[in-house]
């Protein structure tokens, strides 16, 4: 039987081994509060998703066709269950979605790229036992023939080309297309930071994906030997109804570690 893992539950082992524990391993992490900051994520994806699929089918999409379907999308969707930080307010987070929209489609109108999927999952071989999933938001064929992978990112912070160029989880889509199509084509790998209205490219040659490759089934086999689980003791620890319904707070989850059978060691 073939193991699948994604670069998410990858990230959270590397992040918190003991919420990986919970939630891969004993499967009982509960309902974590939905921040407003993955709700935004979310709708501003589903929105240039409707973008490029009504695109494809040969319609035009005017910005206030986008923006409606923004903000109807996010009046459905939105509940008092989304947990925002305090002193904030919802119609913040919503008129940064209008702006990311607004300059995003000032930026790449006409939209005349050759976008053939959207929100496309991959699944590739590591090696005969375990394999990768995850999904691409935008796949385009260009002109010289290159796929070219666009990912969407929210986030308040931008990344440097180096932190960009040393990204595993574009270079984990890359692998995808190859074994989708071809291991021969070429790939350009692209991230929208749409807090910034900013494009950033980069690529991986042959010799980084195959020590990609090895580097994440070094990572796996890591994972499958841990026997002892420590909490990350960071910030959103206090986020982790786990920890509240064990009395838990971020400094004594810190100080407590995990075995493989649930047991508490030290």
């Amino acid at each position: 039987m073939v193991m699948i893992y994604s670069n998410s539950r990858l990230w959270l082992y590397e992040n918190c081994p003991e919420a990986y524990k919970i939630k891969y391993i004993d499967r009982t992490f509960p309902e974590l509060p939905s921040s407003v900051h993955a709700f935004l994520g979310s709708m501003v994806h589903e929105s240039l998703e409707f973008l490029y699929n009504e695109i494809k089918s040969g319609k035009t999409v005017e910005l206030d066709e986008l923006v409606k379907h923004f903000a109807e999308n996010w009046h459905k969707q939105y509940t008092l269950c989304v947990r925002i930080p305090v002193g904030d307010k919802e119609g913040d987070y919503f008129n940064k979605g209008v702006k990311f929209l607004v300059d995003y489609f000032q930026s790449n109108k006409p939209f005349s790229e050759n976008t053939i999927e959207t929100e496309r999952k991959i699944l590739f071989p590591l090696d005969e036992n375990y394999a990768i999933v995850g999904y691409i938001d935008r796949i385009v064929l260009n002109e010289k023939g290159e796929y070219e992978v666009h990912d969407y990112k929210t986030n308040s912070f931008l990344k440097s080309q180096e932190e960009i160029d040393k990204d595993r989880q574009l270079a984990f889509y890359q692998l995808g297309l190859q074994a989708l199509f071809d291991e021969e084509i070429k790939v350009k790998l692209v991230w929208h930071f749409l807090a910034f209205d900013k494009k950033i490219h980069s690529k991986r040659t042959q010799e980084q994906l195959d020590k990609l490759k090895e580097e994440t089934l070094e990572l796996i086999k890591k994972i499958e030997s841990t026997t002892e689980w420590s909490a990350c003791g960071k910030a959103f620890c206090d986020w982790c109804s786990y920890k509240k319904l064990h009395g838990l707070g971020k400094e004594e989850s810190s100080k407590k570690v995990f075995t493989r059978n649930g047991n508490l060691s030290g």
